[in-house]
């Protein structure tokens, strides 16, 4: 499933927290340091905001997977 098909959505709530969804579920909640770093860096641009929240949950392909060939 891609980033495309099934894209991450996230929340930031009072106290700082950041919530993370996919599909309707809440995936990760992020606090702290790694949040206040990471909530200015989102709502620049959708395509870098998917990717920013892939990384953070290490919902990414590393480039090293086997693709699956269908001979």
């Amino acid at each position: 499933m891609s980033l495309e098909d099934d894209p991450f959505d996230y929340q930031v709530t009072k106290s700082g927290v950041l919530l993370i969804r996919r599909g309707g579920r809440i995936v990760m909640e992020l606090g702290g340091k790694k949040a206040a770093a990471l909530i200015p860096r989102l709502g620049r641009d959708a395509d870098s905001d998917q990717q920013l929240l892939a990384r953070v949950t290490g919902n990414y392909r590393h480039g090293n997977e086997r693709q699956i060939r269908g001979d």
